[in-house]
């Protein structure tokens, strides 16, 4: 028996309420960026993500701060080799006149480092899928820097300039964003990229990508903190919350443009369940490599398991797509067309395109 009065408590040492005096943890640890923010001169924090610009080795932890190389740096540079030079006048030159983009297919994602791995494996899923005039965009950077209002913000970033271009161009048939906003303007930053827009692309479709609760070791304790049982109880009122504040608020300013939402964090949650319940096909763990498991960190960023569902997700959301006839080989003996349909039956009529 514990004797102490403070003996139960949150024993984990990166958590803003850790007490050195606890024994027994009981679930209430409060982690940053959530709980507080991260403490000065911390060690082992950083950039996890090896394609990041400023990915750190010594980075045990994933802070959000993940910079990435906008997709389209020099967009003369046809050929690919560093320069705009003859070559690509004269490959430019035998595509003239041809018909580049069929309507449908023009598409320009920007987000995160949780909405990036759904944007980059469409590419694959909806080629696969028949899909042969897809067509996308991508632009990242990690965490709260890949927030719509974040890139509009940046004004003279090359990531801003390149989503600008894109949208110059015009022909651009969805824009997808994460909900990420500033709590004191939550839509400011996805209006102005919607009006941005609409000058160019009055057809455009706007989707808004819904990304899990960070931290899944300490999902229940969060979901606690806000009076549900656990995270399967408190995920809804997540998803509510962005469906409400975001997508309905840009609903009121924009009726005549489609808005829409893609519920890709509860192929996570539903994923993480099943492997805590032993119910996966394949040998997955919680956490560890990506390609054998739920989470790469502790922030809680996907494993290909993960992704490879939540890109069906995406493809049914976007496209439609009939799961129940799609062919796709995710590389899992889990049924993820199954998860994934049943995802989509349960995603409300009212938020799908």
């Amino acid at each position: 028996m514990l004797a102490q009065e403070d003996a139960a408590g949150c024993t984990y040492s990166w958590a803003c309420n850790y007490n050195p005096a606890a024994l027994v943890d009981d679930g209430s640890c409060l982690l940053p960026p959530l709980g507080c923010p991260w403490p000065e001169n911390v060690t082992h924090v950083g950039c996890t993500y090896q394609d990041a610009m400023n990915y750190s080795v010594a980075a045990v932890w994933d802070d959000g701060s993940c910079v990435y190389a906008a997709s389209v740096v020099c967009p003369t540079d046809i050929n690919g080799n560093g320069t705009t030079e003859v070559q690509d006048i004269l490959i430019l030159l035998g595509a003239f006149g041809s018909e580049c983009i069929a309507p449908g297919s023009k598409m320009l994602l920007i987000g995160n480092s949780f909405f990036r791995p759904y944007a980059e494996n469409l590419d694959v899923v909806a080629a696969d899928a028949g899909y042969e005039n897809h067509n996308s965009t991508t632009v990242f950077r990690g965490g709260n820097n890949g927030w719509a209002s974040s890139f509009w913000n940046d004004s003279t970033s090359q990531e801003c300039l390149t989503i600008k271009a894109t949208l110059d161009e015009g022909g651009v048939e969805l824009f997808a964003m994460t909900p990420g906003h500033d709590p004191a303007d939550p839509i400011s930053g996805h209006k102005a990229w919607i009006n941005y827009a609409l000058q160019n692309n009055p057809d455009i479709d706007i989707g808004i990508a819904m990304p899990p609760v960070d931290f899944p070791a300490v999902w229940d304790s969060t979901a606690q903190s806000y009076g549900y049982t656990n995270i399967h109880d408190f995920y809804p009122f997540v998803v509510n919350y962005w469906h409400s504040t975001i997508v309905d608020s840009l609903r009121f300013e924009f009726p005549e443009t489609n808005i829409f939402s893609i519920p890709t964090g509860w192929a996570t949650i539903e994923l993480a369940q099943m492997q805590q319940d032993d119910l996966l096909a394949d040998d997955i763990d919680l956490f560890g490599a990506k390609p054998t498991s739920i989470f790469t960190d502790a922030k809680g960023h996907q494993g290909q398991i993960v992704i490879e569902a939540g890109t069906l997700v995406w493809l049914a959301s976007i496209y439609g797509d009939d799961l129940i006839l799609n062919t796709y080989d995710t590389g899992f003996q889990t049924d993820l067309h199954g998860i994934a349909i049943e995802i989509m039956d349960n995603h409300p009529d009212a938020y799908k395109r």
